[in-house]
C-alpha cells in the first residue's frame, strides 16, 4: 500500500482539492485531488501544507483545511480505527474510508489486528464497486472514477463484467477472504460470504468447468457461516443466496450426468426456510431472482420418469458432442421413425413431460442456462407435428422460466406462467396461450382472474411450482 514508507500523512477529505505549486490560491495547479488521495506532510506555510503525492510523484501545497494531518504511530491506531468505524458505513464515502483503513493498517501493531478492519474495508469497496456499476450522470462518473483510482491506489482490486449492455464492477474480495480466514463473529462472516458469492459478479464467460467449481466454493463459503445468532432479515438473504448457489449446483450435476436431486432438493429447502415476513425491503429483488433461480433447476428434484406404455411420449438420445436429441413418438412411432425430433444443448427434463387429454400436443421443460428455462410444446396441426420454443422474455436470455400450467379441456389453448427479469425488473404472468399461433390470448398478474386459469390449473403443476409463493 501507498503508506508503507510514511510517518506522518495528510489525507484529503474534499473532492477537486488543488495541488499548487506554491502557498496561494493563484498559484499554478498541479494536479486535482481527491478524498482517500494521502499525501507526505513535508512542512507548512501559512495556511498551506507543503506535501509530496508519491502515486502521482509531484510535490505542492495544499489547504490545510482539504486535508486531515495524521501519524502513523502505533499509538494513533484505536484512533484511526474509530473514523474507520464512522466511514464504512457512509455512503460516498468509500474511497476516504479506505485510506483511513490503509492508515490504521499501517499504524496498528500486527498482533493488535482483528477481523474488523477487512470487514470495513471490505464493506466499502464493496459499496464502491456497486455504486460504480449502477446508472448515473456525467458528474458522477468524473467522481466515481476518481474514487477507483484512489481505491486502487491502496491494493483494492476490481473486476469488471459487460451485462444488459452496461460494465458491472466488482470489488475482488481479496479482504473478505481475510475475514473468513481470521476468527471473526458470525455477522462478519455473514457480510463477507455474501459479498464474495454475488450472482452477478460470477464471470459470464468463464467455462462449465470453472462455473462448476466456483459453485462449490461458493456454496461451502456460504454453510461456513452459524445462522443461529443472525438477525432474521440476515438469515434470509444467506438462505436466499444458498438457494440461488445450490441451484445452479443442481444443473451443473445434472448436465455433468451426476446426481443432483440431493442439490435441487437443497435449493427448495433454503428457498422454503425463507421468513417472508422478516424480508428487508432491499431484499426483496434478492428473493424474486432466488425464486425464479431455484424455479428455473426445479425439475432437478424429481425422478427420471418410467416409460408411460404406448401413449403419447418423448425419449432422447445422445446427439452431436454436448447435444441431446429429443424424439416425440407414439404407439406406431419408435424412436427411429419418430413423429418429430429436434436436437439441444440444453438440459431436457423428461419428468416435466405432460399430454393432453386429446393426445395431439405435448409440453416439455427443456433448460439451456442453469437460470433459463424454456418451454417446448409439440403439437399436431394441419400440416402434421412441429416443435414450438417458448422462452421466458423476447430479451437475450438472463433469469426466467416458462412453465405449463396445463390443458384447457375441448380448445386448442395452454396454460402457462412466465417469469423472467427485463431490463433490470422482474415481471410474472398467468397466460392462456393459443396452441395454433402460441400467442397469448388472456394473461393476467394473479391466477384467480383468469376463470380458465383459475379452473383448469393442472394439480401437478399447482403442487410443484413456485410461481404461486
Amino acid at each position: 500500500m501507498m503508506l508503507a514508507a510514511l510517518a506522518l500523512v495528510a489525507i484529503v477529505t474534499q473532492d477537486n482539492a488543488a495541488l499548487r505549486a506554491a502557498p496561494r490560491e493563484s498559484a499554478q495547479q498541479q494536479a486535482v485531488l481527491w478524498q482517500g488521495d494521502s499525501l507526505e506532510v513535508r512542512g507548512e506555510k501559512m495556511d498551506y501544507l507543503q506535501v509530496y503525492d508519491h502515486r502521482r510523484e509531484h510535490g505542492g501545497y495544499i489547504r490545510a483545511s482539504q486535508v486531515r494531518t495524521q501519524s502513523l504511530e502505533p499509538k494513533d491506531a484505536p484512533d484511526l480505527l474509530a473514523v474507520v468505524r464512522f466511514l464504512r458505513d457512509t455512503p460516498g464515502a468509500e474511497a476516504l474510508g479506505i485510506s483511513y483503513a490503509a492508515a490504521y493498517l499501517k499504524a496498528a501493531p500486527a498482533e493488535a489486528i482483528g477481523p474488523e478492519p477487512f470487514d470495513a474495508l471490505g464493506t466499502m469497496a464493496d459499496r464502491l464497486a456497486r455504486r460504480a456499476s449502477a446508472k448515473r450522470g456525467k458528474a458522477d462518473d468524473t467522481v466515481l472514477s476518481a474514487h477507483l483510482e484512489v481505491a486502487s491506489s491502496y491494493g483494492i482490486g476490481m473486476q469488471g463484467f459487460e451485462r444488459d449492455g452496461r460494465v458491472q464492477l466488482c470489488y475482488n474480495g481479496e479482504a473478505f477472504r481475510r475475514v473468513l480466514a481470521m476468527k471473526s463473529n458470525d455477522g462478519q462472516r455473514a457480510r463477507a460470504a455474501l459479498a464474495l458469492t454475488r450472482p452477478e459478479c460470477v464471470d459470464p464467460n468463464i467455462t462449465p468447468t470453472e462455473r462448476n467449481s466456483l459453485d462449490a466454493w461458493r456454496a461451502d463459503v456460504l454453510d461456513r457461516v452459524q445462522l443461529t445468532n443472525l438477525p432474521e432479515y440476515e438469515k434470509n438473504r444467506l438462505r436466499l443466496r444458498r438457494a440461488s448457489v445450490w441451484a445452479s449446483i443442481a444443473f451443473e450435476r445434472t448436465r455433468q450426468h451426476q446426481p443432483a436431486q440431493e442439490a435441487a432438493n437443497r435449493a427448495l429447502q433454503e428457498l422454503a426456510g425463507v421468513n417472508k415476513e422478516e424480508i428487508a425491503e432491499p431484499d426483496a429483488a434478492a428473493y424474486t431472482d432466488a425464486a425464479v433461480r431455484v424455479a428455473a433447476s426445479r425439475w432437478a428434484a424429481e425422478p427420471e420418469p418410467v416409460s408411460a406404455g404406448n401413449g403419447l411420449a418423448v425419449v432422447t438420445t445422445p446427439g452431436e458432442s454436448g447435444e441431446t436429441c429429443v424424439a416425440l413418438i407414439d404407439a406406431k412411432h419408435d424412436q427411429k421413425n419418430p413423429l418429430v425430433k429436434r436436437c439441444t444443448y440444453g438440459l431436457v427434463w423428461k419428468a416435466s413431460a405432460s399430454v393432453n387429454a386429446q393426445q395431439s400436443a405435448l409440453a416439455l421443460a427443456v433448460q439451456p442456462l442453469d437460470s433459463w428455462r424454456e418451454l417446448w410444446v409439440f403439437h399436431q396441426g394441419e400440416k402434421g407435428w412441429t416443435i414450438d420454443i417458448l422462452p421466458p422474455a423476447a430479451n437475450a436470455p438472463d433469469v426466467g422460466y416458462l412453465e405449463f400450467a396445463g390443458w384447457v379441456p375441448g380448445s386448442a389453448k395452454m396454460l402457462a406462467v412466465r417469469e423472467a427479469r427485463v431490463d433490470g425488473r422482474f415481471k410474472r404472468s398467468f397466460e392462456v396461450i393459443r396452441m395454433d399461433t402460441m400467442d397469448v390470448e388472456k394473461q393476467a398478474d394473479n391466477p384467480r382472474s383468469l376463470s380458465l386459469f383459475y379452473r383448469w390449473q393442472d394439480p401437478a403443476w399447482k403442487r410443484g411450482t413456485l410461481s404461486m409463493r
